[in-house]
């Protein structure tokens, strides 16, 4: 049997979305730019999916910048803020866990001369991955131009105060950002009640199609093209569209808003009895992350003793896909930056394995699952019993 348990990292095209993208790639092929039928047609579509990725988010279709994803989104939103401002000096505030996406830009504007402050986050329970805004409030200079935090977290599906965080930018006249590539399609999302200024989101995590993700904008950010070559997406985002992509996010974000309710509760109960099972059959195995504040569908789940890649790759063999951490992290040895952030130990962050659920789980998989994954855990920790034993002596003291 197999039994894929990796939605975090990609999500398969659902049919609706298949058979909506199909005639753009074949009858309907014009460029959107194009003043002819054709080009006429594919706007048409390009048109209507733009108000449904708006719908989406609580936004209006003039708001919404196609992108290639959610890795350009955020790149658009950080080094267009950037680009936009007037001021002499600048400054960015972001957390410890954000994805490589945010991660990897704020390293490259500190080569640049910019500096970042990386707030942490919570490590105690009850609240463990949650950022504090009264720490990002504290971090505000007189010079920052932005502050990025993401909505949720994609390791620990942790969900960040962005209301009040939004609050405290929009009082200091600070544009912020929020990448919600994790929680869009999962729990609803309504940029104005967020007070967002930029959003990200991309549609492979939702049933879309690979390669198409979207920024929203809200009327009269300042934000400045990073890309150059013609005049598609009002100046923001260059260059021919990709209208089979766009129409699949438009149907993505339509399903989506059809049923997140019920795939919110259908899998927030598959992910509360898997993690309970696990927790139940396997001692000293413990969840990362606020209980509470997260995602319906994800649960990070440490297995002291045991390691991270070997059970990856035990399970697989068992059918049962899974996830040590982020999916553009994979091949990496080092611990899970998110985890370590999170107040856990080099070790505990190796033997921790996410297991994220969609739309298609069947009850069926989870059981499977719940059967499969102690003895997995039970046969690689008897490899190993100095590790398990070591482990649970440093939790203990």
């Amino acid at each position: 049997m197999r039994v894929y348990l990796d939605y975090n990292a990609t999500t398969p095209v659902a049919p609706e979305v298949l058979d909506a993208m199909l005639p753009y790639l074949r009858d309907n092929f014009g460029n959107a730019g194009s003043v002819h039928t054709p080009g006429q047609r594919a706007r048409a579509g390009v048109d209507a999916a733009r108000e449904s990725v708006a719908a989406l988010i609580g936004a209006n279709a003039k708001e919404i910048v196609f992108t290639s994803g959610g890795t350009e989104a955020d790149n658009l939103a950080i080094f267009g803020t950037i680009a936009a401002s007037n001021k002499p000096r600048k400054h960015v505030i972001t957390t410890s866990i954000e994805h490589h996406a945010i991660l990897h830009s704020c390293e490259e504007l500190e080569r640049q001369g910019i500096d970042v402050t990386a707030v942490p986050v919570s490590r105690e329970a009850g609240s463990q991955g949650i950022a504090d805004a009264e720490e990002i409030r504290r971090a505000i200079r007189p010079e920052t131009v932005l502050i990025t935090v993401m909505h949720a977290n994609n390791e620990l599906g942790v969900i960040q105060p962005i209301e009040e965080i939004a609050k405290i930018a929009r009082e200091a006249g600070v544009i912020f950002h929020s990448d919600a590539v994790q929680s869009a399609g999962k729990v609803p999302l309504d940029v104005e009640r967020l007070g967002v200024d930029l959003l990200s989101i991309s549609a492979h995590k939702f049933c879309g199609p690979k390669g198409i993700g979207a920024l929203y904008v809200r009327a009269d950010t300042p934000l400045r093209s990073r890309a150059f070559g013609g005049h598609a997406e009002r100046d923001r985002r260059p260059g021919t569209e990709n209208v089979p992509g766009i129409i699949g996010i438009g149907k993505a974000a339509e399903l989506a808003r059809k049923l997140l309710a019920e795939d919110s509760q259908r899998l927030g109960a598959f992910r509360d009895k898997l993690e309970s099972a696990l927790l139940e059959k396997i001692p000293n195995a413990f969840v990362n992350g606020d209980p509470a504040r997260r995602v319906p569908n994800t649960t990070n789940v440490s297995f002291p003793g045991a390691g991270g890649e070997a059970m990856l790759i035990a399970l697989d063999l068992q059918g049962i896909a899974c996830s040590t951490g982020a999916a553009c992290s994979s091949g990496s040895t080092e611990p899970s930056h998110v985890l370590l952030a999170a107040g856990l130990s080099a070790d505990d962050a190796r033997s921790s394995l996410r297991f994220s659920l969609g739309r298609p789980t069947t009850a069926q998989e989870v059981n499977y699952a719940i059967a499969t994954i102690p003895e997995v855990v039970a046969r690689i920790r008897a490899l190993s019993p100095r590790e398990l034993n070591s482990a649970a002596a440093a939790r203990v003291h």
